[in-house]
């Protein structure tokens, strides 16, 4: 849940930011947190998948 958390606090601050950051950083930026709760959400659900 913390990763979930530090991921979207990332995400706020790059959007905050992304005004000042040339197009391609920000999709890349974007790009790299969509994987990593992409990461976040695959591995949640095979764990409580497994609790059942």
């Amino acid at each position: 849940m913390l990763f979930l958390v530090a991921a979207l606090l990332m995400l706020g601050v790059l959007v905050g930011a992304a005004v000042h950051l040339p197009l391609p950083v920000t999709l890349v930026a974007a790009a790299v947190i969509g994987g990593w709760l992409l990461v976040f959400g695959v591995r949640e659900r095979i764990g409580h998948s497994g609790n059942h």
